[in-house]
């Protein structure tokens, strides 16, 4: 391998090494030039996941604007996380191959394009197109939020990089909440894409302004490769469009899911095996099956699907309380407060031994918020919801870095080769697990819902002169939307206590595991 030739400028040390292989280099920096490139970092951290948070919380109004159902938006938000879920497969060879700042920039060139095809022709086709290009150029700016991140710290302190630029971009779903409507809704939604594109641009400004020192390129890529990659991204498609639509078309009642489930699981094995059978494999199947992987995997994703109470939960019964996203705003401000504390305590805490407890913390914290909410009425109001909603902010940055950090350690003990492998697990479990968390929800809260109205309607007795007093004011009509209305509302109480069991259950497993571990420490250390 041999650096650019910019590099030649100036000798780097043995502690200004790029981590892995296409990032750059990490020297000294003045203190006014390491301000710069935390602003940069912000800016990329947030641009990285707000357009896809302002579509996902506004979905519904924008499917009225594009002439389609909500079950076919759903793909708006599949499509993201399908490419972002699976971006890392190809984006990491690219980095090697030339380079980081080069590869997210020809990325931000291609979203800049299709949000400006989707300004001068919108239709549902584009707007897919906008999203998938959204989440494959999220993949290399969350890579560059690391690598800004990475010049404000020396190497003992390097992780804490890592922690900040994946907290900042969990500021973007509370941050969508805070936008007006009435910014977004120009042109019948066309507000949003030129939002997107000003920050895309402004991205690509930053970057101009202010270039990450040089990279360190070679040869990277292998013809398998795209073999890969050509059958996990149909398959993560199909994967994510059925987890997505599933619960509005329902799951037995529409034939194509289950058929999009099967060619995805079929599409996803032959990738697996192909990768499990070469010799230089862009995913490590064998680490990726060992159990300790498995059990972080699955201990990230049911934290991810507890988080998806919020997303999905929360929201879902205000707005059947008839509220909007303007009516929310003071409620995610507290969201964003606790997200920040959140990640202050992550950085005061931080140590290889307190990251277990750091997740069964945030895990606890999770389920508690969740159990708080399990009381909500018809009266319940966002100034019911500020402490429970300001937990799961919390235990939301209180969790994500400590376990993309848990993984990356491990990474670093291994080498560069199992970087791919752990990038698409973590980023799997927390893309895929967020959408997989909130379809399941609405899908329990769906069957909750009608088990709720059955059992509300036995009480409806024509003898009752409380009924025949509400028939009479609202007639049948009005009391059937009523009752489906308490109904719901009693159903989201079943969703947050389901919530709250599997947080604190996760809670549990992990405690068992930090105990379990010990034991055994001292059983070896007394041999």
């Amino acid at each position: 391998m041999s650096a650019t030739a910019s590099s030649a400028e100036y000798q780097f040390g043995p502690t200004e090494q790029p981590t892995f292989p296409g990032g750059p280099y990490s020297p000294a920096h003045h203190p006014r030039r390491k301000i710069a490139y935390v602003a940069v970092a912000l800016l990329v951290g947030l641009t990285a996941s707000l357009g896809n948070a302002l579509v996902t919380v506004n979905l519904q109004n924008i499917a009225g604007s594009l002439g389609v159902t909500v079950a076919e938006a759903s793909w708006l938000s599949a499509m993201y996380v399908a490419f972002n879920a699976s971006g890392n497969l190809l984006l990491i060879r690219a980095r090697i191959e030339f380079g980081i700042p080069r590869v997210t920039f020809t990325l931000l060139v291609i979203y800049a394009t299709t949000t400006l095809i989707q300004l001068a022709s919108p239709s549902f086709t584009t707007a897919l197109i906008v999203r998938a290009a959204s989440g494959i150029a999220a993949t290399g700016l969350t890579t560059m939020t690391v690598y800004y991140m990475l010049q404000l710290f020396g190497p003992k302190t390097r992780p804490l990089a890592l922690l900040l630029a994946i907290s900042i971009t969990q500021f973007s779903v509370p941050l969508a909440r805070l936008f007006p409507v009435t910014l977004l809704v120009v042109g019948q939604w066309q507000g949003l894409h030129l939002f997107e594109l000003g920050l895309t641009l402004a991205v690509g400004a930053a970057f101009w302004a202010m270039p990450l020192p040089p990279s360190i390129c070679g040869k990277a890529f292998e013809r398998l490769d795209f073999l890969t990659v050509g059958l996990v991204i149909p398959g993560m498609i199909l994967l994510c469009g059925a987890i997505g639509a599933g619960r509005y078309v329902w799951w037995t009642d529409t034939r194509w899911v289950g058929v999009a489930l099967i060619f995805a699981a079929i599409l996803l094995a032959t990738a697996f095996v192909i990768e499990h059978l070469r010799p230089r494999p862009l995913l490590e199947i064998d680490w990726l099956g060992s159990r300790d992987l498995v059990i972080f995997a699955w201990i990230a994703l049911l934290v991810r699907f507890s988080l998806a109470e919020q997303t999905y939960g929360t929201t879902g019964l205000l707005t059947a309380g008839g509220l909007n996203n303007d009516q929310l705003h003071i409620l995610f401000g507290f969201v964003m407060l606790a997200q920040i504390l959140g990640v202050a305590t992550a950085v005061l805490t931080l140590s290889p031994t307190r990251i277990p407890w750091q997740i069964m913390s945030a895990a606890i914290i999770i389920g508690i918020g969740a159990l708080l909410d399990s009381n909500s009425s018809n009266l319940t109001r966002p100034e019911q919801l500020y402490l429970s909603q300001a937990l799961l902010g919390f235990g939301t940055c209180l969790f994500i870095g400590p376990a993309l950090l848990f993984g990356f350690i491990r990474v670093l003990q291994l080498g560069p080769n199992y970087l791919i492998s752990f990038l698409v697990l973590f980023s799997t479990s927390q893309n895929v697990g967020g959408l997989l968390g909130s379809s399941l929800l609405g899908t329990y809260q769906v069957i909750r819902t009608k088990a709720h109205a059955a059992a509300l309607s036995e009480h409806l007795l024509a003898s009752d002169p409380q009924v025949v007093a509400r028939l009479s004011q609202q007639g049948t009509n009005g009391l059937y939307a009523a009752l489906q209305r308490e109904a719901g509302i009693l159903a989201f109480n079943d969703v947050f206590r389901i919530v709250a069991l599997l947080a604190f259950a996760t809670a549990f497993f992990i405690l068992t595991k930090i105990l379990t571990t010990r034991i055994l420490q001292r059983r070896g250390a007394m041999q």
